[in-house]
């Protein structure tokens, strides 16, 4: 699992937006090959969808060979209602890129049969090839894709009753019982985006505690590549240690391996064999500097208890406004 931490929300949603067109554009995308991603509804991917609008309207990416199935839908309310998760779709992305609409799966909260509607769409994925990436965004109690806390952690695409509280977050949108379904950790990619003071909790139980069907995105670490995107507010509950270790992580892939060298998913894409003379000089002078600087902190480790940063030898404290 990555963690990637932004400024704030709009530095996470620029990343998250970058990564997705990146995605597309490698995967380069045919009739005979469809690129498939899941999607979310709710206030954590408005600006994605923004700025993969603009993305498109600047012809850096094209939508016309990608299929969609959104996660969320409402039980009961018609689907051009304003506060619809279809609508919701349609006015802050579909509309506005060259996706096919034979290419857009959205559940219908108003089948005959409800249990049979989330088996279409189950079997709809499946004929598809599955999810090649699933986008998703998180409540402050650590539920994703309206997987409420207490959820089977191997569950699919079901009726689920919300929890008092998320039927309070969704209020500014929607006054009224609101039930949902599911399916993600199928997926052959998950990028989660996590913005807000308010969702610190939940990012420290996902990330520094063990999996947990009480903080169902807890679930991302049994995926073999979770990608968390967070503004600096979400990790505000985080361990000062975990924070520093999880840019130190990006710091190294950028200055000291370089981005030539790196792929999106931070895979190594060669040999590290560098025919430029000044990036091999800096590599090593950074490397050197790095391990001057571990030698260091051991040193003032053995001679005090604690340090300049505020935190104790062991990291424990947690960090604060």
């Amino acid at each position: 699992m990555r963690l990637i931490v932004r400024q704030d929300y709009d530095e996470v949603s620029a990343y998250a937006a970058y990564y997705v067109k990146e995605r597309i554009r490698q995967f380069q995308p045919s009739k005979d090959r469809l690129f498939v991603m899941g999607l979310p509804t709710g206030s954590s991917p408005i600006g994605v969808y923004h700025k993969l609008v603009d993305f498109y309207k600047s012809g850096a990416v094209s939508f016309e060979h990608v299929v969609t199935f959104t996660m969320d839908e409402y039980v009961g309310l018609p689907s051009d209602h304003p506060q619809s998760y279809r609508t919701f779709m349609w006015n802050h992305l579909f509309k506005h890129i060259d996706i096919k609409k034979e290419n857009v799966y959205i559940l219908n909260g108003n089948a005959d049969d409800l249990d049979e509607e989330c088996r279409r769409f189950e079997a709809k994925i499946a004929e598809m090839g599955g999810i090649e990436l699933f986008l998703g965004g998180i409540c402050p109690d650590g539920h994703i894709a309206f997987n409420e806390p207490g959820s089977s952690l191997t569950s699919r695409t079901r009726v689920k009753t919300l929890a008092y509280e998320t039927i309070i977050a969704n209020a500014r949108f929607f006054d009224g019982e609101v039930s949902k379904r599911k399916t993600v950790m199928d997926a052959r990619e998950v990028v989660v985006i996590i913005t807000g003071a308010h969702k610190a909790i939940a990012l420290a139980k996902c990330i520094e505690e063990g999996v947990n069907h009480m903080w169902t995105v807890s679930s991302i670490q049994m995926h073999p590549k979770g990608l968390i995107v967070c503004d600096e507010d979400a990790t505000l509950e985080l361990h000062v240690k975990t924070v520093k270790y999880f840019k130190s992580i990006e710091h190294v892939h950028h200055s000291i391996i370089g981005p030539h060298n790196l792929g999106l998913q931070g895979n190594l894409l060669r040999n590290m064999v560098d025919t430029n003379q000044a990036a091999k000089r800096r590599r090593r002078l950074m490397l050197q500097s790095l391990l001057n600087s571990e030698d260091g902190e051991e040193d003032n480790a053995l001679s005090s208890s604690g340090d300049d940063d505020g935190y104790s030898g062991s990291n424990s404290k947690k960090r604060k406004l």
